[in-house]
């Protein structure tokens, strides 16, 4: 079975056992989320193997969910009805307290340790960077919205923790996870929360970036909702249109990484000012991966990767890292199980090709069509 079938059946296995989690926890919303993007990955992995033996028993699998979706609605819906009476006030934009749930370590990286990604990084620097460093020289303002999209491994974290670290920004990782709770009509107020806390430390001088990981799962557009993600929705629109206020000059940025760009909500694309798509990368950013990955391992003189560079097109950033962690880890097992001393010999030219012949792309073809044909539509460097 090739990685991208592999991957969307891990996936759709994943959020399933969450999904039977939180419904095991009275956790309506975590559940359906959950359940939701099961299907989600199921469906996917019909409509690209469509023949396939898995497809005909997945597809009964997907009627099983989406009527155990539409009954979990139903539950959910007449709890919202009972909870609505409830309200529990929120701070205000004073709180210098980071919410809970949102997490500040940001990755020790900088623009120098990603490999390619020159426009991105263009887009990035003229987006933040510089209106943090002369706000002076922008009159009209500057985007504080950017979304980074493309195929999964392409490096979108990294790129947005390592502009956190350009500027010595602070660092607010969130994800749908985090926002949604099982307390019906709490995850608004987490959303408020979460920009009251980034307000409050802009105006001291701390610039902060808000990362949404996933960013369509909370901000995107599904078949069947319940009320808890639309006024999620609502609230991230209301306090993005606040952050955009050209008036302002405090640096509160939202930057949103997604592998589903279509499945974004309309009026979010358009919040997203700056829309970068980031590709797998191109011979050029391979090369310098590997001189990234390899520095602190010894290599044998018979290594080549500017040949290897050339193997691994089609690879991502992150299944590059794979290969050259399992290369190295070759010569780490040879060593245990030999029972000699010292240190593990250097990684040759063979077993990068060793590992090469086991490992594919994790990137469907088919799927990097729809990014560029996305990009076509929406790009806004």
């Amino acid at each position: 079975m090739s990685s991208a079938r592999e991957m969307l059946l891990g996936a759709a296995r994943k959020y399933a056992l969450a999904f039977k989690e939180a419904e095991k926890n009275g956790d309506y919303e975590s559940a359906i989320v959950n359940l939701r993007r099961a299907i989600e990955a199921l469906e996917e992995y019909v409509r690209l193997y469509p023949d396939d033996v898995f497809s005909r028993r997945l597809r009964s699998l997907i009627r099983q969910y989406r009527a155990k979706l539409r009954s979990l609605e139903r539950e959910a819906v007449q709890a919202i009805a009972e909870a609505e009476e409830y309200d529990v006030e929120v701070k205000g934009d004073g709180d210098d307290i980071a919410p809970e749930f949102v997490l500040k370590e940001k990755p020790n990286v900088t623009f120098d340790d990603i490999a390619g990604l020159e426009d991105a990084k263009r887009a990035i620097r003229e987006a933040i960077v510089y209106p943090i460093q002369r706000p002076d020289l922008f009159p009209l303002g500057w985007p504080r919205g950017i979304l980074l999209f493309g195929p999964p491994g392409t490096g979108k974290t990294t790129l947005a923790a390592a502009v956190a670290n350009e500027v010595d920004a602070e660092f607010l990782y969130v994800d749908a996870a985090m926002i949604m709770s099982k307390w019906l009509g709490e995850a608004e107020k987490n959303v408020r929360k979460l920009f009251s806390y980034a307000r409050s430390r802009a105006q001291k001088g701390m610039p902060v970036i808000i990362f949404i990981d996933e960013v369509d799962a909370l901000l995107g557009v599904h078949t069947n909702e319940i009320g808890g993600e639309v006024r999620v929705r609502n609230q991230f629109l209301k306090e993005m249109d606040g952050i955009q206020d050209k008036s302002s000059n405090l640096h509160v940025y939202v930057i949103g990484a997604t592998n589903k760009p279509w499945k974004l909500d309309e009026p979010f694309i358009r919040r997203f000012q700056k829309r970068i798509y980031v590709p797998l990368p191109d011979l050029r950013a391979r090369r310098r991966l590997l001189e990234i990955l390899t520095r602190n391992i010894r290599l044998a003189s018979d290594v080549d990767l500017d040949r290897l560079a050339e193997m691994l097109e089609s690879y991502s950033g992150s299944d590059i890292r794979d290969i050259v962690q399992s290369a190295y880890i070759r010569t780490v097992r040879e060593f245990f199980e030999s029972g000699a001393t010292g240190n593990p010999r250097p990684v040759s030219m063979n077993d990068f090709l060793e590992v090469i012949k086991t490992r594919k792309p994790s990137v469907d073809p088919e799927a990097l069509k729809a990014y560029e044909e996305w990009y076509e539509k929406y790009k806004a460097l």
